[in-house]
C-alpha cells in the first residue's frame, strides 16, 4: 500500500475544480468563436450602403456577382477537394478489406499415422484402448451363384465370331436354335 487512497471529499473537491476550469476554457472559446465570426463578417460583407442614383446601384450590383463568382468558385474547389477526399477514403477502405481478407493457408503435409497413434495425439496419454478396426467387421461369407451353362462355357469369344462368321455360321446359328 505504497499509494495513499484519496478521501472521497478530496475527491469531490478535485473534479469540481476540473469542471470549473473547463467551464471557463469552454467560455472563453466560444467568446473567441463570436469574435472570430464578427471579424470575419466585417471583411467579407461590409455595410452596404444604399445607392443614390442608377450608375452607383449597377456598380453595386456588378462588384455583389463579382464576389459570389469567386465564393462560387472557392466552393466549387472545396467540393471537389472533398470528393477526392472520399474517394481515396473509400479505396483505402477496399484495399483494407482485400488485405485483411487475404491470407495464405499453409500447406499441409500428409503425415501416416495410425489410428492409435491419432487418438493418443488428440486425448494425450489417457487413451490406451488398442483399437482394431478389422476386428469390428463383419463377416461375410459369398455365395456362389450357378449361371446358365451356356453363359459360363462361352470359352474363347474369337473362336465364336469366326464360327458364327459367312453362311456357315448362319446356318449353325439357325439349326441350333431349332
Amino acid at each position: 500500500m505504497s499509494e495513499k487512497k484519496m478521501s472521497s471529499s478530496r475527491k469531490h473537491h478535485l473534479k469540481s475544480l476540473m469542471l470549473s476550469i473547463a467551464k471557463d476554457l469552454l467560455e472563453e472559446e466560444e467568446r473567441e468563436r463570436e469574435e472570430e465570426r464578427g471579424r470575419y463578417m466585417a471583411e467579407s460583407c461590409p455595410s452596404v450602403s444604399m445607392p443614390r442614383s442608377m450608375q452607383e446601384l449597377q456598380e453595386l450590383c456588378k462588384e455583389i456577382h463579382r464576389k459570389i463568382d469567386g465564393i462560387d468558385e472557392e466552393r466549387y474547389d472545396l467540393e471537389m477537394k472533398v470528393k477526392k477526399s472520399n474517394k481515396e477514403i473509400d479505396d483505402l477502405k477496399i484495399k483494407v478489406q482485400d488485405v485483411m481478407g487475404k491470407f495464405k493457408k499453409p500447406v499441409l503435409r500428409k503425415v501416416r499415422m495410425s489410428a492409435d497413434a491419432m487418438l493418443k495425439a488428440l486425448l494425450g496419454s489417457k487413451h490406451t484402448v488398442n483399437l482394431d478396426l478389422r476386428a469390428n467387421l463383419k463377416q461375410v461369407k459369398k455365395e456362389v451363384k450357378e449361371e446358365e451353362p451356356e453363359l459360363r462355357d462361352v470359352g474363347d469369344w474369337r473362336k465364336n465370331i469366326e464360327d458364327k462368321s459367312g453362311m456357315d455360321g448362319r446356318k449353325k446359328m439357325f439349326e441350333g436354335e431349332a
